[in-house]
């Protein structure tokens, strides 16, 4: 972070202040644990702060530290209205396009609060006033202990330490992605020195299964298929099989990653089907040069990053299997076969 960022950090933070933090729609462990480190740290240097959800989150991250403070808008919508237009400061984390809120989007947008952007993800949009954004990192918890450690470094303690802990883990494949730098491993080591139990956070984040979760595995890895000719693989799950196996919400999470441990396969992509929302969700992850955020932008209405992005489709699960065959196989010189 550069001397200037941090003045602005330092000019908007000198005074206690009345703050909302909102991580994204879906919040995973990235968005999670950014936002409750920051709160947390918040809260001990004497600001009124609160985190507002735009929905629940995977049951796999509700041990967290301070989780149980967390406002939901799907169920609080009047309460955490309230909150944001009373706001002096309006953080928001681990996305930068306001879309990525749902009906929260149109509150940010009509507040006077000061508005900050803290994310990874490549193309920022210019709704804050203050934005620190930086694509090579791999996680925005990296960017939030960054931050934390310049502002006050002695604040960080075991409950921060974990948040932060989880969202770089959960985010950097558990430090495989090629973001993962000798930096973040400095950042991991003064974590554990701090209180962050690496054996513990694992154990909770990987370790606990449901017996419906590991079912709907083996039905999403029988469903995998691979593409003709080209490193490619693609796993499909249908709204009949999310009811058979009593989908929860993040009981997906890191399936993608096992079509992309095939040796030799060089891009994975997992179909959800939707029929609420009457969408396919997908999810990208690619090895080398292959850029599934430049992909999921052409033909998927998506984005992220080089090796990590999501997408949606609007077709039948049928029709956008169909669709992203078409759609790798018009992109078949990037996989040099």
């Amino acid at each position: 972070m550069n001397e200037q960022l941090l003045e602005a950090f330092q000019k908007a933070l000198i005074t206690p202040k009345k703050i909302v933090i909102i991580p994204h729609k879906n919040p995973d462990g990235d968005a999670l644990g950014s936002s409750l480190a920051l709160n947390a740290f918040l809260i001990k240097t004497g600001h009124d702060s609160r985190i507002i959800t735009p929905n629940e989150y995977p049951e796999f991250l509700d041990w967290m530290p301070g989780q149980r403070e967390i406002i939901k808008f799907s169920q609080l919508a009047d309460e955490s209205t309230q909150l944001m237009e009373d706001a002096d400061i309006i953080f928001t984390l681990d996305f930068n396009q306001l879309s990525r809120i749902n009906q929260l989007a149109s509150v940010v947008e009509q507040s006077d609060a000061l508005k900050i952007m803290i994310d990874h993800h490549e193309n920022p949009g210019d709704y804050a006033s203050i934005t620190y954004s930086e694509s090579s990192k791999g996680s925005t918890c990296e960017m939030v202990f960054e931050l934390i450690s310049s502002l006050d470094h002695d604040q960080i303690d075991d409950a921060i330490a974990t948040c932060i802990y989880t969202g770089i883990m959960t985010d950097t494949g558990s430090f495989r992605f090629p973001s993962t730098t000798a930096r973040t491993h400095q950042i991991l080591g003064t974590l554990i020195k701090k209180g962050a139990q690496p054996h513990t956070i694992h154990q909770k984040i990987y370790d606990t299964y449901s017996f419906n979760r590991l079912q709907l595995l083996g039905t999403a890895l029988n469903n995998l298929k691979k593409i003709d000719e080209i490193p490619v693989v693609y796993i499909t799950l249908s709204q009949k099989e999310l009811n058979q196996n009593n989908f929860k919400k993040g009981d997906t999470e890191g399936f993608v990653n096992y079509g992309l441990s095939l040796m030799g396969i060089t891009l994975a992509v997992i179909m959800i089907e939707n029929e609420k929302e009457k969408i396919i969700k997908m999810s990208f992850r690619s090895k080398g040069s292959f850029d599934v955020n430049q992909f999921a932008k052409k033909y998927f209405n998506g984005g992220g990053h080089i090796n990590a992005a999501g997408g949606v489709s609007y077709l039948n699960l049928d029709e956008t299997a169909a669709q992203f065959t078409n759609a790798v196989m018009h992109e078949k010189s990037q996989f040099n076969v």
